[in-house]
């Protein structure tokens, strides 16, 4: 099969699809493998590194996109990049699409076959190609959250950990999932004041066991009251695979928290818990509700792109070899957790978390397989 790679084009997005390692493993696999010229220069790969492991380098998106029978990318496709998939093709990729009808429609007309990394599961449960990336971007999330409670950008000009005399930043964390318990480590392990919320006591009781240094809290409405009139730092890392993130914290709710504190949505991309929530980048990252900071950049990880890339090629790996190697259709009969990740199939949406999102009509994968 012919495996491409465009350039990542969402603005500050500098991770990409295909490390220099996977191309090499395609190509020993008999595979072709197409890379974009600079695609892997954000990820601190250059081209050279690419065509040392065997992958021939192609001009322009357009070239990858009629060269290839699968794509690899990390983001969704934006609009130029949908204009060019086409029928019979295979994505795989972030996709996100419960707050995105835009996206929807194009994949569906396009005719494309589309595996999103974000539904795949695993057989103990779990999220295996969303993990690292709510890994890193969970560890990102205090750091963000820190920069923007300083004064010179907006914030209330609290310090996470303190100093003698003068207590720590509060800091909320909506989840205990993999976000979460990584947010929680960093932030704690700045010094801050640190309380998760979750609505599963078998989480509530991991964390308990497992990890020190904060608290947590069983998730009620009147405990997330309590808890936001206190906190200078809110980070929200809720996810219901593939469906929208529930709203957790209203706008009126705004009222209670002190001005300048701070809202850090890692939901974003799934629409966001907190109500006033709109997607950002890492241009201009905050914007101010009610005097309340909002951080909702919708691809932390990119940031940290050399990290994040790593991260992401080793989880998804084994998946672009079955694909690759057997073709979608089979890679899926044999791997039931790979499946999940069917979104769109020819014009047919394939999860239906998705459609009850959207109010769209969608069937089962196994439908289609």
């Amino acid at each position: 099969m012919k495996v491409g790679c465009p350039k990542e084009i969402k603005p500050q997005e500098y991770r990409v699809g295909l490390t220099p390692n996977a191309a090499r493993e395609l190509v020993a696999q008999g595979h072709a493998v197409l890379i974009e010229t600079g695609a892997g220069m954000g990820a601190g790969f250059d081209d050279a590194d690419y065509t040392n492991a065997g992958a021939q380098i192609v001009t322009d998106a357009a070239a990858v996109f009629a060269g290839a029978g699968m794509i690899v990318k990390v983001k969704e496709p934006q609009a130029p990049e949908r204009a060019m998939l086409r029928a019979g093709q295979l994505l795989f990729t972030y996709l996100h699409l419960a707050p995105d009808p835009a996206q929807t429609d194009d994949l569906l007309a396009s005719g494309a076959t589309c595996i999103a990394y974000e539904t795949v599961t695993a057989p103990g449960g779990g999220l295996p190609l969303l993990a690292p990336m709510s890994e890193v971007a969970g560890r990102l999330a205090p750091q963000m959250g820190a920069w923007a409670l300083q004064k010179a950008n907006g914030g209330r000009g609290v310090l996470m950990g303190g100093v003698p005399g003068v207590g720590p930043a509060n800091v909320l964390v909506l989840g205990g999932g993999v976000v979460g318990t990584h947010a929680a480590r960093i932030a704690a392990g700045m010094g801050a004041d640190v309380t998760v919320m979750d609505r599963s006591l078998p989480r509530l009781r991991y964390l308990d066991d497992v990890f020190g240094g904060f608290r947590n809290r069983y998730s009620t409405a009147g405990a997330l009251a309590e808890l936001l009139a206190e906190a200078d730092m809110v980070i929200g890392a809720v996810l219901i695979p593939g469906a929208a993130a529930p709203k957790l914290v209203s706008r009126a709710m705004l009222a209670d928290m002190k001005p300048g504190s701070v809202l850090v949505d890692v939901a974003i991309d799934q629409g966001g818990c907190f109500e006033t929530s709109h997607a950002t980048t890492h241009d201009d990252p905050v914007y101010e509700v009610d005097g309340i900071r909002h951080y909702c950049v919708a691809n932390m990880p990119g940031a940290v792109p050399r990290t994040a890339t790593i991260a992401l090629g080793n989880a998804t790996l084994p998946f672009v070899l079955a694909l690759a190697g057997k073709g979608w259709r089979q890679a899926c009969k044999d791997d039931p957790h790979l499946a999940e990740g069917l979104n769109v199939h020819a014009g047919q949406l394939t999860n239906l978390a998705v459609g009850e999102a959207l109010g769209r009509d969608a069937v089962t994968p196994g439908s289609v397989l």
